[in-house]
């Protein structure tokens, strides 16, 4: 390999936070350009990384960012955002096109979707076609691999057929299910990423990749149920289903919110597969062959039940959501906030107590009233927002970054602090902070306090109709936290080697 330093766009997201690690096991040193550097300080390649700062659509940090690489890999786009999101991406093309070639870059890689040769594309499609056109007309030789589904743990495509299957044992369908799909594993997209900076100079051009097998959707959904140890679905193709109406279904079924939903959906109604092969001689396909669909979903779900998902679309920035930290305590002067604390001691070891903490959330629950926390998600899921089903990556670890549900992990200390910020929908900003300080008696004080900056008059109603609940919901969970802490710190004296279980309805 003489290509040897590599930037990564996209390090955050699902694809760039898998491709990393392995450049990095190939022999490359890594840069990641990203927005928000704290998203990566939990990973375990952070250290052997440099991480920059920026944002594709200014200029000056891609060309910073540029400098002394030989391959650029483009692996950011802007599907479920607001707004004029062609445009946007538009910008962060043409920069990254401008900059490479300024900085001789050797080789751009850029991972774009399938498409049908059809001047009626969805704006997904569209969008991400003419990404791919503009740089491969920089000058810098440029891969644009188009592939379609990615199957894997944690992508959003694998989570839509995942979540369709389990909860709807007769699905009725719009006439998409009929269309033909080739889904890619994700271990062969990387495969084919890293395999592009290898490539002679003189190739410049898109390539289709996909996986061995074309099936319809409602192939890949009954497939998912075999392996998943499910019976097969009905299905039933209805044409009164658009699009819009379709992503309304996937929105309240799913945990996927609307505005992913929408661009998956529309980027369905086309038939959905290879048109050439070309790259077969240019790559050699992986040891072993491509992986079929339906080891794709075993190897998905055998990653999930072992905890091991890399990444996932779950922790990809939400559009409208605040991406500002909590101020600091002084710098609230002359702002409407409210607040509500709860302090409780337990008998528990600061450990045990954090072990609860930390694996708040997700198949965890919350601690207190589900009825409530289950309504309160269905409500932000009925407004377009993310809804409680997002869940978490690992059931016991969490991340700076992550998503937790519908919040996302703002600051981890770990053994001592977390700081949840909301990304439900919401008149205002919204924290939620959980903390753990020994006391002198072996124990431990559990601090907890959520914190609301109201947006104008509905902002301060909202807080005022939620205010008769928190009695109930914020008290309760602060007494069960440190009560299941000290359960299960009295069960591992009792039993050292065994394990303990949270309860179900935790």
């Amino acid at each position: 390999m003489t290509l040897r330093r590599a930037l990564v766009t996209g390090a955050t997201g699902y694809i760039g936070g898998r491709l990393v690690p392995k450049l990095l096991e190939a022999g490359f040193t890594v840069r990641v350009l990203v927005r928000t550097p704290s998203k990566l300080r939990d990973v375990p390649w952070a250290d052997q990384v440099e991480v920059v700062q920026g944002d594709l659509g200014d200029l000056a940090s891609v060309q910073g960012a540029c400098a002394d690489i030989d391959v650029l890999y483009y692996l950011v786009h802007s599907m479920g955002a607001a707004g004029d999101f062609e445009k946007t991406e538009h910008v962060a093309a043409e920069n990254v096109a401008q900059a490479a070639s300024a900085a001789h870059v050797a080789r751009i890689v850029y991972l774009g979707g399938l498409h049908p040769d059809t001047d009626t594309l969805s704006t997904h499609l569209r969008s991400r076609m003419e990404v791919g056109r503009i740089l491969l007309d920089s000058g810098v030789p440029t891969i644009a691999f188009q592939a379609g589904v990615v199957i894997g743990s944690g992508s959003t495509s694998f989570e839509m057929i995942r979540h369709l299957t389990d909860v709807l044992p007769y699905m009725p369908a719009p006439k998409w299910v009929r269309n033909k799909i080739q889904p890619i594993a994700v271990r062969d997209v990387l495969y084919y990423l890293q395999a592009a900076a290898d490539l002679p100079d003189e190739v410049n051009r898109t390539f289709d990749i996909g996986g061995p097998d074309v099936l319809r959707y409602g192939q890949m959904m009954n497939g998912y149920a075999l392996e998943a140890g499910l019976k097969q679905r009905a299905i039933a193709a209805l044409p009164v289903l658009t699009p819009w109406l379709a992503s309304q279904w996937v929105n309240l079924v799913t945990p996927i919110p609307r505005n992913l939903a929408i661009p998956i959906i529309a980027s369905l109604q086309y038939d959905c597969v290879v048109h050439e092969n070309d790259i077969d001689q240019f790559i050699p396909q992986p040891a072993g062959g491509l992986t079929g669909y339906r080891r794709a979903v075993r190897l998905a779900l055998g990653r999930m039940r072992n905890g091991d998902v890399e990444t996932s679309w779950r922790n990809s920035s939400i559009e409208g959501a605040s991406s500002n930290p909590l101020p600091s305590d002084p710098d609230w002067a002359g702002h409407a906030v409210y607040t509500d604390l709860r302090e409780k001691t337990t008998p528990a070891d600061p450990a045990a107590l954090w072990r609860v903490i930390e694996s708040i959330g997700g198949e965890n629950g919350w601690y207190s009233f589900p009825l409530a926390w289950a309504v309160r998600g269905l409500m932000d899921k009925a407004v377009g927002g993310v809804g409680l089903r997002r869940g978490r990556r690992n059931r016991d670890h969490l991340h700076t970054g992550e998503v937790l549900d519908f919040w996302r992990v703002e600051q981890i200390d770990h053994g001592s602090f977390l700081r949840l910020r909301a990304e439900m929908r919401v008149p205002g900003r919204a924290w939620l902070e959980m903390s753990v300080t020994p006391t002198d008696d072996g124990g431990s004080l559990y601090r907890q306090r959520a914190v609301f900056f109201p947006r104008g008059l509905g902002g301060r109603l909202y807080w005022a109709a939620i205010l008769p609940f928190h009695g109930i919901i914020f008290e309760g969970m602060a007494t069960r936290i440190t009560a299941t802490a000290a359960a299960e710190r009295e069960a591992e004296a009792e039993h050292p080697l065994g394990t303990v279980s949270r309860s179900d309805d935790a």
